[in-house]
């Protein structure tokens, strides 16, 4: 018996959402998608496409069940099929390799990774070293990389790289940066790069880009005042990771990652009465959607969004699609 005394269970527990704005889908991945929709609906089923569009293994399956074929690598491709290239970029040599098989392809690069390329070429032109400040491996480093011949871009991850970089020339150096990165680690590896090389140029504006920029500043206008931060996205999605990081240097350290509600351990909110939800640029509003439903079956929720900037950017899709 209770005597009286009120038991909070979790089906009456209130629960605050703060709900970052901007959050999910940037102009660039809404670009990528279509690319492929539209491909379908012209050139029939199917249409493949080079690595995932974008890192969300939501938007890949329902591509796929659209009639998207995911490959790693353009053998998979048949000669009579277009081919898709992710929102990430490609190397030239695969570019190349599309010409020597008449491929019909599209390209669904981010115009914002192709204002990179364009960057680094121009340094390449006036004999400049590049330093790319970026995360190794991934796909959007890969292409950017590969636009130039190797040993001609120097890739440096984190200060403790930049401290240490060997380069050819301190006075012919330029740096570029992948498009996902945390403003604020990046900052930090401009400054120590231009402590060691002063002659080093850069960019008019950051590379960093704008929906990486307005998500991360959205979320940090919320962390502070949350129990408990969730971001949604992939872990192979580098703004998705860097969203969770920023929240926790922020002021939130129970920030999490997940890929949909789903994935939630329920646990994280047993002392919780605020949370913090945002999603990664490549994850879709749907999934936000569906994690406060699964909130609202667990808790009395109230949901309160904070809106740091309004975004209006979008890209045209290529010719071959609006002709």
């Amino acid at each position: 018996m209770l005597h009286g005394r009120f038991l909070m269970t979790e089906s009456n527990k209130p629960l605050t959402i703060l709900l970052a704005s901007p959050r999910g889908f940037c102009a660039g991945v809404d670009r990528a998608i279509q690319i492929v929709e539209c491909a379908i609906e012209r050139y029939g089923r199917p249409v493949f496409v080079r690595h995932e569009i974008v890192h969300n293994r939501f938007v890949v399956e329902n591509l796929e069940a659209k009639g998207a074929v995911f490959v790693d690598e353009l053998d998979k491709v048949p000669d009579d099929r277009p081919v898709v290239f992710s929102a990430h970029g490609v190397p030239k040599t695969v570019s190349a390799e599309t010409a020597r098989r008449n491929l019909v392809y599209l390209d669904a690069t981010c115009p914002l990774v192709s204002k990179v390329h364009r960057e680094i070429e121009h340094h390449f032109d006036q004999r400049r070293t590049v330093i790319l400040i970026g995360h190794a491996g991934h796909p959007e480093v890969v292409g950017t990389m590969g636009q130039l011949p190797v040993g001609a871009v120097l890739l440096v991850e984190d200060v403790n790289q930049a401290v240490t970089v060997a380069v050819p020339d301190p006075l012919n150096l330029a740096y570029a940066t992948q498009t996902t990165l945390s403003f604020d680690d990046t900052v930090e590896v401009v400054a120590a790069l231009r402590r060691r090389f002063p002659a080093i140029r850069g960019p008019k504006r950051e590379d960093i880009c704008y929906a990486t920029t307005n998500r991360q500043a959205a979320v940090k206008a919320i962390a502070e005042t949350c129990d408990v931060v969730v971001v949604i996205g992939a872990p192979n999605s580098s703004n998705s990771v860097r969203l969770v990081e920023t929240a926790a240097h922020s002021g939130c350290a129970r920030s999490r990652l997940v890929q949909r509600a789903a994935d939630m351990d329920w646990r994280w909110l047993d002392s919780a009465h605020r949370l913090g939800v945002t999603a990664g640029a490549s994850a879709p509003e749907q999934l936000v959607h569906e994690l406060i439903a699964a909130c609202r079956a667990r808790y009395r929720v109230t949901i309160e969004e904070v809106r740091t900037t309004e975004e209006s950017t979008v890209f045209k899709l290529p010719r071959q699609l609006v002709a």
